[in-house]
């Protein structure tokens, strides 16, 4: 038995195809190619040093992080993110260590230039190259998908989505009758799983996707067994996958191979720079933003009677109570089981109040939320306990959103979802924007949301 759980653990480690090879290289590569042609053209006499700037520009850069399949805004803004984090953190070493000296500044301020530059056009270049050579008939393979279910069909729509996966799927397998298989996008139902094998060496298929439920062991033990005599390749598609996975990736407990179904994205090292870049960022903008903030407290204190800073209960981390600070915005301080939205004209809300929420002013004691460990900079909002109670009961996979820290701006506030949620279908939007930033998280991704921040907030319509 322990033998047998040795050879899975194999079933662990990621395979490599030629397109994520290339997604994976593209990018540090071109930045160590542009970094050549810098000192080719402005420092002909080179040195050692700008092989040590290679290096580190490779290994920081390495692997790439833009698809091929991804819309192109979405490639310019992870390059140019990551570019900037490593031109931050290359620079920061550079004059810290006094190492930056030995480096002419024309050389680096055209590499820091020409770098993203040419790693957008490289991108972009072998995306057309790429996708000409995958569509060769030829060249392409060919693939079955045994099981016409909800895990097959999102499989087969996978790789219709995406040519650069180089597969095409020529049909599924399965033995039910015809009349009770649902809608297979146009693709033929080519036989019973029996008849499978047969077809495979007739046709000289190339893969085959077993999406037959993990309950049917004996037939696919039995199908394992007829595709014995094939020399395809076998594929496993554990209908565990039909659920919306969260950080969704193989572990391992001692010897035994585990899938996150829903996790943290900040477990280990990415938590550990999720929470130094929140105290630095925090802790500079605080004692930058000190005067204003002194400023909107004489404001908020001659607006009307009561409290500068509310405090209000909120869901945080795992679902634990927080207390939230804010600028009092309105006459009526709501902490109850009870809280009623902000809603465009609310006559709870100050003069100065209105002006403070809508510059998002009034979120800056948050920052001390931050340093205190209780909320992120980015994460998604949080919201008053009392409407979490309700929302939790309507809106599918709801408390997800609470496996990360809240932020002060979220994916789903940049994209059009701040302000109230008064319709259950904007609630459900804020949410689905919420899971796509745990499962897509990044430095670069946090980075690129506090940028869209600012330009938001001073023209967001729903802010009140």
């Amino acid at each position: 038995m322990l033998s047998s759980l040795d050879n899975h653990r194999s079933f662990l480690r990621p395979s490599y195809s030629l397109t994520s090879a290339l997604e994976a290289l593209i990018d540090p590569v071109m930045a160590m190619l542009s970094l050549a042609a810098c000192v080719l053209l402005l420092d002909p006499r080179g040195g050692p040093h700008y092989i040590l700037l290679a290096v580190l520009a490779f290994g920081l850069l390495f692997p790439g992080s833009s698809g091929f399949h991804e819309a192109p805004r979405r490639v310019i803004r992870k390059i140019s993110t990551n570019w900037l984090l490593l031109v931050a953190a290359l620079g920061a070493f550079g004059m810290a260590s006094g190492y930056a000296r030995h480096f002419p500044s024309a050389v680096i301020g055209t590499w820091v230039v020409l770098a993203p530059l040419s790693m957008m056009a490289a991108h972009f270049v072998a995306r057309v190259v790429l996708l000409r050579a995958l569509t060769a008939a030829t060249r392409q393979r060919t693939a079955i998908v045994a099981g016409v279910n909800d895990v097959g069909l999102r499989l087969a729509r996978q790789f219709k989505d995406n040519p650069y996966l180089g597969s095409r799927v020529v049909g599924f397998f399965d033995d039910r009758n015809l009349d009770r298989l649902p809608e297979t996008d146009g693709l033929p139902t080519l036989g019973k799983m029996a008849e499978l094998a047969e077809f495979v060496k007739l046709n000289h298929i190339d893969q085959i996707y077993l999406a037959v439920p993990m309950a049917s062991q004996p037939r696919i033990l039995s199908l394992l067994d007829d595709l014995k005599d094939t020399t395809a390749s076998i594929f496993f598609v554990p209908d565990i996958f039909v659920t919306d996975l969260i950080q969704g990736q193989m572990h391992s407990v001692g010897n035994t191979p585990v899938v996150a179904v829903c996790e943290t994205p900040f477990t280990g090292m990415r938590g550990l720079i999720k929470r130094i870049s929140d105290i630095v960022i925090s802790a500079i903008l605080l004692v930058l933003l000190l005067p204003i903030m002194l400023g909107l407290a004489v404001g908020v204190k001659l607006s009307s009677p009561g409290p500068v800073i509310f405090k209000q209960r909120r869901y945080g981390l795992d679902g634990r109570e927080i207390l939230v600070y804010k600028f009092r915005s309105m006459t009526t301080t709501d902490n109850g089981n009870v809280v009623k939205q902000a809603t465009k004209n609310d006559a709870r809300i100050t003069p100065f109040g209105a002006f403070i929420r809508k510059t998002s002013l009034d979120e800056l004691p948050q920052f001390i939320n931050v340093l205190q460990g209780r909320m992120s900079i980015v994460g998604p909002r949080p919201h008053a306990v009392a409407h979490n109670e309700t929302y939790r009961k309507i809106v599918k996979g709801y408390m997800i959103r609470h496996k990360v820290k809240p932020g002060i701006t979220g994916w789903a506030q940049v994209s059009g979802y701040r302000g109230e949620t008064d319709t259950v279908d904007k609630m459900e939007k804020r949410i689905e924007y919420d899971l796509e930033y745990l499962r897509n998280w990044s430095l670069g991704f946090d980075l690129w949301i506090i940028f869209k921040t600012v330009t938001v907030v001073f023209k967001d319509k729903n802010a009140y």
